[in-house]
């Protein structure tokens, strides 16, 4: 192990701080290990499902956006075929900043086999401009039956990890059945401090499948900023580093044992600057998360 990264064991989940980046205040950005292998990924990474095709005032956005997120150290990128222009948007980015080979790039797949879904899945490597596709996710669990074709894709290295998506609470029976058969890498599933239904079975089974998980949503859509609105941020958030109402949020998904990494939406350079800064210092206790929870619920 390098010198400058330090080992944590933290809830029975592998946390360290990376190597080479900094994070947007200062720190090394903490970093969590994909289960049964040695490879780290930084706790925040990036949803893209807004990243479209516009005007070259956005599209400069983006730009500035995707490559203030690297220089921070930031390496996940999540997109999907059915966010629109998103892939594309994504491959002449990353082309254009010459950053290939520099993220960790996970996308989607929801057509049936017999409905065009290898076109579709070949579709993402020409749109993200690749030969590789670290993470491959059947979206939403449709085209289920695309998971042998997509493991052959995993024998010859074109992508390297297979999981399932959902943000959706009412799909989680059928989302937990498949965790139970199929073999799998990765788990994507909602949560944040507003919408916890997944820590009751979804993120123990992970845990107990050796599952690396991604959260989406953890801001949640908006809610946990209104819930807040006008009110200052509690003074024990100090305690685990939280500077802002997106770090307090943010460092409560994260820091829960079964979760790898949280993927929030950021077109912004504050946005990247903020969210990322929850990637630094301390993460709330086990103790610390529960006060989180009970003072968020008493919230009118």
């Amino acid at each position: 192990m390098m010198n400058r990264r330090e080992l944590i064991q933290w809830a029975g989940g592998a946390l360290t701080f990376g190597s080479q980046p900094l994070g947007a205040q200062g720190g090394l950005l903490l970093e969590k290990t994909i289960p049964g292998t040695t490879e780290s990924i930084p706790v925040i990474g990036i949803g893209t499902n807004r990243y479209v095709v516009g005007d070259s005032s956005a599209n400069s956005q983006l730009a500035q956006t995707l490559q203030m997120f690297h220089r921070l150290g930031g390496r996940l990128i999540d997109t999907a075929p059915m966010y629109r222009s998103s892939e594309t948007v994504l491959g002449n980015l990353i082309d254009d900043l010459e950053l290939q080979g520099q993220f960790f790039l996970a996308t989607k797949s929801d057509a049936d086999r017999d409905k065009g879904g290898r076109e579709r899945v070949e579709n993402s490597f020409t749109q993200l401009r690749t030969n590789t596709i670290d993470l491959m996710q059947i979206h939403n669990l449709r085209g289920l039956d695309m998971l042998p074709q997509l493991r052959e894709l995993q024998a010859i290295d074109r992508i390297r990890y297979l999981g399932i998506t959902t943000s959706r609470t009412q799909q989680f029976p059928d989302f937990l059945q498949v965790m139970q058969v199929e073999k799998l890498d990765f788990i994507q599933v909602n949560y944040s401090l507003a919408d916890r239904q997944a820590a009751e079975r979804i993120l123990p089974l992970a845990q107990d499948k050796g599952l690396a998980v991604l959260v989406n949503i953890p801001l949640g859509r908006g809610q946990l900023f209104r819930k807040v609105q006008g009110r200052p941020l509690p003074g024990w958030a100090a305690d685990f580093g939280a500077r802002s109402w997106a770090q307090f949020f943010l460092k409560y998904v994260i820091s829960h044992p079964a979760v790898t990494c949280a993927i929030p939406g950021m077109r912004k350079l504050s946005h990247v600057e903020d969210n990322l800064g929850a990637a630094t210092g301390q993460l709330p206790t086990s103790a610390q998360r529960a006060r989180q929870e009970s003072w968020f619920d008493s919230l009118i």
